[in-house]
């Protein structure tokens, strides 16, 4: 089966409720998009607002500290992210098998040995049993305290995370609600729906299916870029993908051969290329899932201006699919940079349209 980008786009944009927005919840817009990138708590919900049809404010922070049906928590390139809790373990054991504290340049750079972590796990679990939530400096506190290992105790408190992320894709802990400008952390084993971390074979079926809905066709190196940077085993990604024969319809896009799940080729293949004009917040998934290396979608000229320094993703306007440029709301005041000629007309109901989710 062969099609074009423009099909491809205009099936991505409707799979991922850009176009049309849906009248989906927080918890079903995570899901559809295989987690949304929370770096920036405001940019994760901008991204759920800008595909209801009738947003909902308030719905993200319902969702993850009321009703507790989201979780936040590194997984995807080492990023937060918001996920479905009863699918999360799926993303976290995927992304633990990356095991990046197991190489001799990674611990001299931060000082913890494979030991150093299953220690300060132990200590963790302990800590934030009973559904206990501790600030950054309260964790590391016992961490040390119950270690003796006090060369940890700068790591520990890093805004990065380096330490605790593996302790993420252990399943020991997540982000909890935040205390002021404090980050909190507690145990997903208090969240209702957490089912644990799956085996590896059960986590990459998962999760290969959930990206594919949302961002395929694409190639086995596109899903491992945005799930590691490109940092899985070759070995492992095969057998991943191979795991899925009889789920998987090899589709060419413009003549590069591709995967999409076999019950959306039909689908595909009667997709007729969008012409609307829609406006992402930072950060987006449509963007990520794709790539910032992607010039079917970001001209190659056009591509530090998405992906900017820092590893800052702009805001981005949408025309038939792809990046045609970029926005940025400043008092009250959306203002386009376009890279081509937009339609008008659309540009400024959507203009209008993202303006009001920003006022809300």
């Amino acid at each position: 089966m062969t099609v074009s980008w423009g099909q491809v786009l205009a099936w991505r944009m409707r799979r991922q409720f850009v176009e049309p927005p849906g009248d989906g919840s927080a918890v079903g817009i995570a899901r559809r998009l295989a987690g949304v990138q929370a770096q920036v708590a405001s940019a994760a919900e901008l991204a759920v607002a800008v595909r209801q049809a009738r947003p909902v404010p308030g719905d993200v922070p319902r969702a993850l500290w009321e009703e507790r049906a989201l979780v936040k928590t590194w997984v995807m390139r080492g990023t937060l992210h918001l996920l479905p809790v009863e699918e999360a373990g799926a993303y976290l054991a995927l992304c633990g098998t990356l095991r990046h504290w197991e190489k001799p340049s990674w611990q001299r750079t931060f000082g913890a040995t494979p030991a150093d972590l299953e220690a300060i796990a132990a200590v963790a679990v302990d800590a934030l049993a009973g559904g206990k939530a501790l600030t950054r400096q309260e964790l590391t506190t016992a961490i040390v305290d119950k270690t003796g290992s006090g060369h940890l105790a700068e790591v520990l408190g890093s805004g990065w995370g380096t330490v605790l992320k593996p302790l993420a894709w252990w399943g020991v802990l997540c982000h909890g609600p935040s205390q002021g400008a404090r980050v909190t952390f507690r145990s997903p084993e208090n969240l209702p729906g957490w089912r644990g971390l799956p085996p590896v074979e059960d986590a990459a079926r998962t999760v290969i299916r959930a990206f594919l809905g949302a961002y395929g066709p694409a190639t086995p190196q596109t899903f491992d870029n945005w799930l590691t940077r490109g940092g899985s085993r070759k070995k492992d990604l095969k057998g991943w993908f191979a795991a899925l024969d009889g789920e998987l319809a090899t589709v060419e896009v413009d003549g590069e051969p591709m995967y999409a799940l076999a019950e959306h080729a039909d689908e595909l293949a009667d997709t007729e290329p969008s012409r609307s004009v829609r406006l992402l917040g930072g950060f987006d998934p449509y963007v990520l899932g794709a790539g910032t290396n992607a010039t079917y979608l970001i001209p190659a000229e056009r591509r530090s201006e998405v992906s900017r320094t820092a590893g800052w993703i702009s805001p981005v306007v949408l025309h038939e699919g792809r990046v045609a440029g970029t926005w940025e709301a400043r008092d009250g005041e959306v203002t386009v940079t376009p890279f081509e000629d937009v339609p008008a007309g659309l540009l400024e109901a959507e203009v209008a349209r993202v303006r009001s989710l920003l006022t809300a």
